[in-house]
């Protein structure tokens, strides 16, 4: 994958908290989009140079046109993009990635999300077969954020309105904990860093194996003082997880010694 320039080609409004930002990619070959339905780039606002930056989901992917749809919140460099791009602006775009990777046999399936994983949720929702039977767990600001959603048969949705988003304590945790899990099936979880880690513990402790869940965090509560934490110990502690990778055990084992160092060093 590599830098590639991009042009926005129009923008609308969603809700009031998502706005969609249509882009056509100058070399989507370069740019190596990810197949996964929650295939996300980085957008970097300076065309020319990946400095100030923020990460999205790719919510539809047709040849050299993508759509990006932005969860809003008060200040930070990516809402104030996604409300005041106009067709013709110029960005850059790096980093495609994906986390979306259920086993093959996947017959039961559980989406939890913040505001700023529905897109991913959305996607995945919509690009989901039929047959696999899929609950939602969605934290979002009013009801006006599930008509986002895409209407599927075999889904379950299970709302919280109100709740995190940075606003008041999240839920999440909670209503996955109410959640009866099937031994065998798939969790992919988008959102708050430390709701992520407690779900990713709630998985293991039930006798999930790695392979059965992708857990991200989509964004971190206390950012700042989190970041300027891990500047102090980053490179060591990443070193534990490019050993994992070397030697062989996968990247979901390799972020999971990654992310429970982290805890250990009270990250």
């Amino acid at each position: 994958m590599s830098f590639s320039p991009a042009t926005v080609i129009e923008t609308i409004p969603l809700s009031p908290w998502l706005r969609r930002v249509s882009l056509r990619i100058e070399d989507p070959g370069a740019l190596a989009l990810a197949p996964g339905a929650d295939a996300a780039v980085g957008v970097y606002f300076d065309a020319q140079s990946p400095d100030e930056g923020r990460t999205y989901s790719v919510r539809r992917h047709d040849g050299d046109e993508i759509d990006l749809d932005v969860a809003l919140h008060p200040g930070g460099p990516g809402s104030r993009w996604a409300q005041t791009a106009t067709p013709g602006d110029r960005v850059g775009l790096n980093y495609a990635r994906a986390w979306y990777r259920p086993p093959p046999e996947t017959m039961w399936q559980l989406l939890v999300a913040d505001l700023a994983g529905l897109p991913a949720a959305a996607r995945i929702m919509a690009e989901t077969p039929v047959a696999v039977a899929t609950t939602v767990v969605v934290e979002v600001v009013d009801h006006r954020d599930l008509d986002y959603l895409p209407v599927r048969p075999g889904v379950t949705l299970v709302p919280t309105l109100g709740t995190g988003n940075g606003v008041v304590p999240s839920r999440l945790v909670d209503l996955v904990g109410q959640i009866d899990l099937p031994a065998e099936g798939y969790c992919w979880f988008a959102g708050e860093a430390g709701a992520s880690r407690a779900v990713r513990k709630y998985l293991r402790g039930h006798g999930w194996t790695v392979d059965q869940y992708d857990v991200a965090g989509y964004w971190r509560m206390d950012s700042t003082d989190w970041d300027a934490k891990f500047a102090a110990v980053g490179d060591e502690l990443f070193g534990i997880y490019q050993r994992a990778i070397a030697d062989g055990k996968g990247d979901r084992v390799a972020l999971e010694e990654f992310e429970d160092a982290l805890e250990e060093a009270g990250l």
